[in-house]
């Protein structure tokens, strides 16, 4: 049986983010083909598990985030070379070692390059010099590169020759859940129709664009929850915005249970995110049949096949919510679900990662 190392998560079992939920996946859907060992950040998990569907977890004592997660992936990938046959790493963090690793290992590299890290407006100048340093070594020294969107897809062509194969995320994980109006009521939901959002309040999310939209449009609420008080940018928001009783900008909430519930109960997802390629969040609303409501990048574009309804600007995203009926978001969450059932699911998903490792 092949071995096979996954590197560059948080770890298993996953509650964390997107990688972590592929590697979820992709071990519980493979792991009766392929022998699976997932490097896993040591201060995350309390409770260390030896093994989680079927993969061996080795704990890293570095943190896996920020600027430890460079000499965290590098200290995996030496680890790793040592027994497995594929290598596959998550993100570019790391990869700066890339050349110097194929100088002393002839295993197979496995790589997918995440959303153009580089390009996000929240690194300095010297953070986005050394991500696209990376993203050139992954490139250039992978033995296969994955892109999970079409657009990343054709830059890698574009920008380094290179062919790549196309994976994006499962997310028919997502089941909508029996309706529960004792939670909604507890947010003041459960009488109102309302769009949701949830994600880091950060502003390549656009989230400033989408609150002045719904502020100037009292037609429906609008659900944002997210780190709130972790930046200037999202305590001036808040403050700007706190007067507005149709606007509920919610903290974090941890509680699968709750989150899930105030997602599958709106009427309408709105994705502002204009970064990072297939973002899971937008193709878990996919899988369960939301009218997304979608900024107009290419990468969202890509994702929802243009069939969602996009704007731009705020004054777009007032004059799209102003137009919408029932029958229209209706044929949308439809359209939605069908394409996520298509392209989405997990077992499409390992099938594609079965193929290259």
């Amino acid at each position: 049986m092949k071995k096979i190392a996954i590197v560059g998560s948080v770890g298993l079992p996953a509650k964390y983010g997107g990688w972590e939920t592929l590697v979820d996946h992709l071990t519980a859907h493979l792991s009766t083909s392929f022998d699976f060992t997932v490097y896993c950040c040591a201060e995350k998990y309390p409770e260390k598990l030896a093994t989680y569907n079927g993969a061996k977890l080795v704990y890293i004592n570095l943190d896996a985030n920020g600027m430890q997660s460079i000499i965290y992936d590098l200290w995996s990938m030496l680890k790793a070379i040592r027994y497995a046959d594929t290598i596959v790493v998550l993100g570019v963090s790391g990869c700066v070692f890339m050349p110097v690793l194929k100088l002393i290992s002839r295993k197979k590299f496995v790589i997918n390059i995440d959303g153009l890290e580089w390009r996000r407006a929240k690194w300095s100048g010297f953070a986005k010099w050394f991500l696209k340093l990376s993203e050139s070594a992954a490139v250039r020294y992978a033995d296969q590169v994955v892109t999970d969107n079409k657009a990343i897809q054709d830059y890698v062509k574009t920008q380094y020759g290179r062919d790549s194969a196309l994976i994006a995320y499962g997310g028919d994980h997502a089941v909508r859940p029996q309706r529960d109006d004792a939670i909604l009521a507890k947010y003041e939901l459960d009488r109102v129709k309302y769009a949701f959002k949830v994600c880091r309040i950060e502003p390549e999310n656009n989230i400033d664009m989408i609150i002045e939209a719904f502020a100037s449009a009292p037609t429906m609420d609008l659900v944002i929850v997210g780190n709130w008080d972790n930046s200037e940018y999202g305590k001036q928001l808040r403050q700007k915005y706190a007067g507005i009783a149709h606007l509920h900008l919610l903290d974090p909430i941890y509680d699968h249970t709750i989150l899930n519930q105030l997602r599958a109960a709106c009427q309408v997802y709105v994705h502002g995110h204009s970064a990072g390629g297939t973002n899971p969040s937008l193709v878990e609303a996919m899988s369960l049949g939301l009218p997304v409501l979608a900024y107009g990048c290419i990468f969202n574009r890509e994702t929802t096949n243009q069939q969602a309804y996009f704007f731009d600007t705020s004054a777009e995203l007032t004059e799209l919510l102003n137009s919408l009926t029932e029958a229209k978001l209706t044929l949308l969450g439809h359209q939605m679900k069908q394409l996520a059932d298509q392209l989405y699911t997990w077992n499409r998903i390992s099938s594609g990662y079965a193929d290259i490792f």
